[in-house]
């Protein structure tokens, strides 16, 4: 009888890269982006990669880079050591049960024993849920400076260079008219050759948002993301029922639970799908299934992950029937460096999935070096990002 495969060992590396320019939410101002990489070894020699990201430190939700590399160490690490890599869904059932919430660490996970298990068997991750539909995905860009001017002049050079025709604006930091008038001149400039959409990331109470709606409408708004509280699913249905841009739920989807609530509860027209919002890949996918059943429309969401998670994420997006408002997958393209030995393939206003084993992309190891939080010094010349197209 043949020796199971077993998981080894669990590494983990906290990076942190600069981004291109200042990314402004109501939440929070980003100068950098914090990312855990996760590498899992097996002892057939194969290894799996996973990434654990956040938005904003803790300014966005529970978990941080750096809890997520303390839960993974601690608590994660020690139950996997000896585990059968090739059975991912039963480690992954037995994390539930003796991990609570924690799904940014968890997607880190189950990220890692997808790939390595893609890795073996010779097949891209998505063909191990379920096979792509699509082999490119759309994907929209954030304008988040805060100022019109630089953000026509970028929404410009994406259009020119065709890397994004769709564009979603960070408000809800200023007062509402002014949000509006910034919206209103960036769709104004840019015309019908983008479609704009808005994320307040919870910052308006109902009220404000009963007033935004219409004016947005008005502006050529297509799409608002969770405009108010993620916890009041009544008030975002009362906003849906309004009829105007649609209304997306975002910061209020954690797994197919909260997706079952919202959709019963009406209280959205569409969803934004996180891999590590939802826990993983797999529960992703399950959310996906609450809203493809209710008739909510879907969007591939991003937490601003580097290569490896917004490859992962890539691979699910395609095994969607649906996908009408795209992605926003544009996560590496925030950051000043890559940390890919090769980028994944931005042109035509599209991503390509990866279509190698596994999540089909490898690491920069001087890329690694350079960044790690824990480098002894900073030595080693990174490798500037050069995204195909």
């Amino acid at each position: 009888m043949a020796q199971p495969i077993t998981i080894e060992a669990v590494e983990t590396v906290l990076l942190d890269v600069p981004t291109i320019r200042p990314h402004v939410l109501s939440v929070a101002t980003m100068h950098a982006q914090s990312m855990v990489l996760v590498r899992l070894i097996c002892s057939d020699g194969i290894e799996g990669w996973g990434e654990g990201t956040t938005i904003g430190g803790l300014s966005y939700g529970a978990e941080s880079p750096e809890s997520i590399k303390l839960t993974i160490e601690t608590y994660i690490a020690p139950v996997l050591k000896g585990m059968d890599a090739t059975r991912p869904a039963s480690i992954m059932a037995l994390l539930g049960k003796q991990i609570a919430a924690n799904h940014f660490a968890k997607n880190a996970i189950e990220m890692a024993l997808l790939d390595a298990q893609g890795r073996r068997l010779g097949v891209p991750v998505s063909a191990l849920l379920g096979g792509r539909l699509r082999d490119r995905l759309p994907v929209l860009w954030t304008l988040a400076s805060g100022n019109t001017t630089r953000d026509i002049d970028e929404a410009e050079q994406m259009l020119a260079a065709r890397r994004h025709n769709a564009f979603k604006l960070k408000i809800g930091k200023r007062a509402l008219e002014a949000d509006v008038a910034h919206v209103s001149a960036i769709k104004r400039a840019l015309g019908d050759r983008a479609s704009i959409r808005v994320d307040v990331n919870q910052a308006w109470s109902e009220a404000t948002a009963k007033r935004a709606l219409p004016m947005l409408l008005d502006a050529g708004v297509d799409l608002v993301e969770q405009p108010i509280k993620a916890s009041s699913l009544a008030g975002m249905a009362r906003l849906t029922a309004m009829g105007g841009p649609a209304v997306m739920a975002d910061e209020a989807l954690y797994g197919p639970e909260t997706a079952h609530a919202y959709a019963a509860g009406r209280g959205a027209d569409v969803f934004a799908v996180k891999i590590a919002q939802a826990g993983g890949l797999w529960a992703a996918k399950a959310l996906s299934a609450v809203a493809a059943a209710a008739g909510i429309g879907l969007y591939g969401g991003t937490m601003l992950e580097g290569g490896v998670g917004t490859a992962a994420s890539a691979h699910l997006f395609s095994t969607f029937a649906e996908l009408e408002f795209g992605t926003e997958l544009f996560g590496p393209l925030l950051l000043t460096e890559e940390i890919l030995s090769e980028p994944l393939d931005y042109a035509e206003f599209s991503l390509g999935v990866p279509d190698r084993p596994g999540l089909g992309v490898a690491l920069n190891p001087d890329a690694i070096a350079a960044f790690r939080r824990d480098r002894p010094a900073r030595t080693i010349a990174a490798v500037p990002r050069q995204a195909k197209g």
